[in-house]
């Protein structure tokens, strides 16, 4: 594999040791056999790691099959794939309510595979959203990059924004959940806020009241399992159609990943995706494409 990148305009003269680990958290084996085999380049010279390269300037990475193998992903149906985003490293898709993002076994078919059929490669899941949620999914096209955008949703850099539908009304229009999240001792499946746990913060803000519930658009600072639902229902709110946290039933859960923002980590450019559900929008109580706050 050969990767080739033209540092932006605005990049701060360093060592190439330093781009590799502090800025593409490139992993240390990876980091040893390029610079082992004098596999980095600039400008089409091959360079040691402590040479200093500074904007504007190529930087050629080449990796070997034994470097990064490839990941054994069978292909799924291209079909079931909506693609939205696509680049060299990268690829975001809109995941359908009831699909898992990633199968539990290499025989099990989920988006990660529907996915990887409809671009003819393998994908890396950088991510995941619940199994009943829909929406938008962030993929690597390579495992050169996967840590890098790891590393980027653990640093809050890449931002999620959630639609929900909830029971009830809340008082004030806008506000932050700040509350640690934890494991639920008598039941494995679920998470509780917890004093020991993780810290979790959800910014939400109300977009619509309707007579027994309220249409909510939620912004993750963190990313923990479950994180809006459990928020949500600690506040005596679940979401509709969560019956694991005591919502009421409905046809799907109403909760949607409608948008992914962030700066892309090599050309510095802002990626900006939205997209909507129509079965979300058809499950609001009172359905209107002219009435949609979203």
């Amino acid at each position: 594999m050969e990767f080739n990148f033209i540092l932006p305009k605005n990049f701060k003269e360093q060592s190439i040791s330093h781009l590799l680990a502090e800025n593409w958290f490139i992993p240390r084996k990876q980091r040893h056999f390029l610079r082992m085999k004098r596999h980095i380049l600039v400008n089409g010279e091959s360079v040691n790691d402590n040479y200093r390269v500074s904007a504007s300037q190529q930087i050629t990475l080449l990796f070997d099959h034994e470097d990064f193998p490839e990941l054994n992903v069978p292909f799924g149906d291209a079909k079931q794939a909506e693609i939205l985003y696509e680049d060299e490293h990268l690829v975001i898709a809109n995941k359908p309510e009831q699909m898992k993002t990633h199968g539990n076994s290499k025989d099990e078919l989920a988006f990660q595979n529907h996915v990887a059929a409809a671009l003819k490669q393998p994908v890396y899941v950088v991510h995941r959203l619940d199994q009943a949620t829909s929406g938008l999914v962030l993929f690597a096209k390579n495992q050169f990059v996967l840590p890098l955008l790891g590393q980027l949703f653990e640093k809050n850099k890449i931002h999620r924004q959630y639609l929900a539908l909830v029971k009830g009304h809340f008082p004030k229009e806008q506000f932050i959940i700040n509350q640690p999240i934890g494991n639920d001792r008598h039941d494995k499946s679920r998470r509780i806020v917890a004093k020991g746990g993780q810290e979790a913060i959800t910014h939400v803000e109300v977009l619509q009241r309707f007579p027994h519930s309220t249409l909510i658009r939620c912004l993750l600072d963190t990313g923990r399992t479950h994180q809006i639902r459990v928020h949500l229902t600690h506040l005596g709110h679940p979401i509709v159609g969560d019956v694991l946290y005591g919502g009421t039933r409905n046809n799907r859960l109403m909760l949607h990943a409608q948008e992914l923002y962030f700066k892309h980590p090599f050309t510095d450019q802002h990626i900006k995706i939205s997209v909507d559900s129509q079965t979300f929008s058809e499950n609001l109580p009172d359905f209107s494409a002219q009435k949609r706050p979203f």
